[in-house]
């Protein structure tokens, strides 16, 4: 849109100082009268041109206003003034009878257009886009029949265009060259607003409705607007494929319909207009295609193909696209080699290719020296990392080659580049030592928000000290590689002077002792995984987690009681499984952990009872404490939970499920339950796995359960179930099952043909 209204400025500018002498004329009183008034009507805080405008100097020289040579006032541009309030149909704006050009565009005047605007009929630009305005457009302004450019875009849905509909609008308009009315609701299907448009404006260069509840498909009429310069549709439903006239306009610059529903083939012919600079069919999920042999020269600067279903290969000849600045075929089905020829896009700003089956080595990206963001993350990329690929790209602040299959040595050159705060080239293969970083205070890659990811590779020998006095941290992970050397955590004391970090994860890196107390001092601490290691003791004196959200500690060898940290608490991730913590559950863990989501006790020593404020936190929805020495009673109130593992304790009872219970999985294998409470698992609709094994249950087959219509597994094993596996037809059936164990129990009889375990069609399905 700004391109062709900052065209347009211009081209009123010229033609306006071409009229004016060199000497102009005052402007006229009475509109100079009409402006001051104007002025005294409107509600704004702060301006940078109404602040001109005064009695005692000539209206012609305020700014914002253009006049004609005998003092008429042409040209009227208070955008971005703040005006939040003073113009209705009274306002002596709408005394100005000679304007051709009104801009009132990004204020935030409110309300609704002013039916008054229909008396400037010599306008032949308005603009009163982003100004809050509410209602239905007014049919006053379809009388301006000399308009060349109509803007009424807004950032939000709070104008309809319904009576009049869009073609009274735009009928008069055969002037018209560009038409913005971006997320005003206009909710029509595609023959009516194709229709209106096609029909009315013979000459619209740029069509710019964007999230105005528009539907498809689209209508044939379209194609007689053979001056489209900008088609802008994005998030509408058109939910139909592109027409093949598409490629019929010759003069297309700008094509872009992003979520749009999309499906079909888009024809390949439109990406090879010469004409074409920007296409957008990104998150179209069901749109399919491919790419053309593009022709030498091509002017193509933007191409954008994320989240839809474009497959092949990438052409060699994309190399011939020397003026792209920005590819975007994240998730889509892309296939085989990264075309060496892109080594020629030397005006590359931004390359996203994460999540295809792209194949075979990394080009040298060395010509693109306004890089910025690089990321071909989620592929099948192979071989080694030259180092000389990276050492122009002075200006590249991300890199993202993770979940490769890359080897050999992390590039050191990459530790060098002046603005990188975004290295990822986690689950690789890379091996060799982590780069030493010999002089932290000469080495660039120290942005205040640095995010360094080097986890799950095969990386090897000590971990270097130096890596930790990076200056400006937010992501440190350094996770799951084949470090050696134990050394206490204790020892990182260079942390303790990275006040921006957020994330660090030093899970798998043969760190021991204790944690120090000063690693919870990070006020902006989020997410922090120290699991896998041999971590022996917490100090957590005055502990702050009010930011924190992920805190994970598994398998390590903490011992004692659970750590209650000091409220306020926002962790919503804690686990503390595979430890050798042999206290009771305190019974204030609810209350401390008001929101946690997922609690994960699991295979420690802990004793005694389920405590009861564990039923507190609203947001619990994954429990685990299994494989510990637990006794007593599963409360009813964890009925409430998504998933629940309690087996391998000592439990002997179990709570009737409440009518409104939200299970999806419980397990209560290994314990001394008895089964009272079985005939309310009917309450929990939702299960989708049950296992009820190794436990003292006496009861019949539970013929009641194939109401539960959405069970995958049920294991009843080594209980003591007796009598007949039957079921009548009226109990329901279970369509999805695909696991059954009825092992080590009491059944007798035979299984009847046809019913019950016979009629499992999903047990024939591979999933």
């Amino acid at each position: 849109m700004q391109t062709s209204l900052h065209f347009f400025l211009f081209f009123i500018t010229l033609w306006v100082s071409i009229i004016i002498p060199a000497v102009q004329s005052q402007c006229i009183k009475d509109e100079q009268l009409s402006l001051l008034q104007f002025k005294k009507s409107l509600v704004f805080n702060h301006s940078t041109k109404l602040v001109s405008w005064n009695a005692s100097t000539d209206c012609c020289s305020w700014v914002g206003v253009t006049c004609s040579r005998n003092g008429r006032v042409l040209v009227l541009d208070i955008s971005s003034e703040q005006i939040s309030a003073g113009i209705d149909s009274s306002s002596s704006l709408f005394q100005l009878h000679f304007l051709q050009s009104l801009n009132l565009a990004d204020n935030q005047l409110g309300a609704s257009i002013p039916t008054a605007i229909g008396k400037l009929l010599n306008l032949r630009y308005l603009n009163l886009s982003l100004n809050f305005y509410s209602g239905q457009i007014p049919m006053e302004i379809s009388r301006l029949r000399r308009l060349v450019v109509l803007d009424l875009s807004s950032d939000y849905e709070y104008l309809k265009l319904g009576s009049p509909n869009l073609h009274r609008l735009v009928h008069n308009f055969t002037e018209l060259r560009e038409l913005y009315l971006d997320a005003v609701q206009i909710s029509e299907q595609g023959n009516e607003w194709c229709r209106a448009i096609s029909s009315s404006l013979p000459n619209l260069r740029v069509l710019s409705m964007s999230a105005c509840d528009l539907s498809g498909p689209f209508h044939e009429s379209l194609a007689k607007l053979q001056s489209l310069s900008v088609i802008r549709l994005k998030w509408n439903y058109i939910s139909a494929p592109v027409p093949g006239f598409f490629a019929d306009f010759s003069n297309l610059t700008v094509l872009d319909l992003f979520g749009c529903s999309l499906h079909g083939t888009f024809p390949k012919d439109i990406f090879q207009l010469p004409s074409l600079l920007r296409i957008d069919l990104s998150t179209n999920g069901q749109l399919k295609g491919s790419l053309p042999q593009f022709p030498n020269n091509g002017s193509l600067q933007y191409l954008d193909l994320s989240g839809t279903k474009f497959s092949g290969l990438l052409p060699n000849s994309i190399g011939n696209l020397k003026m792209l600045s920005t590819i975007s075929i994240q998730d889509c089905n892309f296939n085989g080699p990264v075309p060496k020829s892109m080594t020629n896009l030397t005006q590359l700003v931004y390359l996203r290719m994460a999540n295809n089956k792209l194949e075979g080595s990394v080009p040298s990206f060395s010509m693109a020296k306004n890089a910025i963001n690089i990321d071909i993350s989620y592929n099948g990329l192979t071989g080694t990392i030259d180092s000389t690929h990276w050492r122009n790209l002075t200006k590249l602040s991300r890199l993202s080659l993770s979940s490769n299959k890359l080897d050999g040595d992390v590039p050191a050159s990459l530790f060098s580049l002046p603005l990188l705060c975004d290295l990822d080239l986690s689950s690789n293969q890379f091996s060799g030592p982590v780069p030493e970083i010999l002089n932290v205070s000469s080495y660039l890659l120290n942005g205040p928000d640095l995010e360094l990811d080097l986890s799950s590779n095969n990386l090897e020998g000590p971990l270097p000290m130096s890596i930790f006095s990076l200056r400006g941290l937010k992501t440190l992970n350094l996770s799951s590689n084949n470090l050696s050397g134990s050394f206490p955590l204790d020892d990182l004391h260079q942390l303790r002077n990275q006040s921006n970090l957020q994330t660090l994860d030093l899970s798998d890196t043969q760190i021991n002792g204790k944690v120090p107390n000063w690693i919870w001092s990070f006020s902006n601490l989020r997410y922090l995984d120290l699991s896998c290691n041999s971590l022996d003791s917490l100090e957590f004196h005055s502990i702050n987690l009010t930011n924190l959200y992920y805190l994970d500690l598994h398998s390590n060898r903490f011992h004692g009681q659970i750590p209650i940290f000091e409220p306020p608490c926002n962790v919503h991730y804690l686990d503390f499984s595979k430890n050798y913590y042999s206290s009771i559950i305190p019974s204030t863990i609810g209350d401390v952990f008001l929101n946690v989501e997922f609690l994960l006790l699991s295979s420690n020593n802990l004793n005694g009872i389920i405590p009861e404020s564990l039923c507190n936190p609203q947001s619990l929805k994954i429990l685990d404490l299994s494989n510990n020495s637990l006794s007593g009673t599963v409360p009813r109130c964890l009925s409430m939970l998504v998933v629940l593992n309690v087996r391998r304790n000592n439990l002997t009872y179990v709570d009737e499920f409440s009518e409104n219970c939200g299970l999806e999985t419980l397990d209560i294998s290994g314990n001394q339950i008895q089964g009272q409470f079985l005939k309310s698992l009917v309450n929990c609709t939702q299960l989708e796995i049950l296992n009820l094994g190794n436990n003292l249950i006496t009861e019949q087959f539970p013929c009641f359960l194939r109401k539960t219509s959405t069970l995958r597994v049920l294991i009843l094993r080594s209980n003591k179930f007796y009598g007949r596996i039957a079921c009548q037809k009226t109990n329901g059936t279970w369509p999805v099952l695909q696991i059954i164990d009825l092992a080590h129990n009491n059944f007798s009889g035979e299984v009847p043909a046809g019913t019950t375990l016979t009629t499992w069609q999903a047990m024939r399905t591979r999933r």
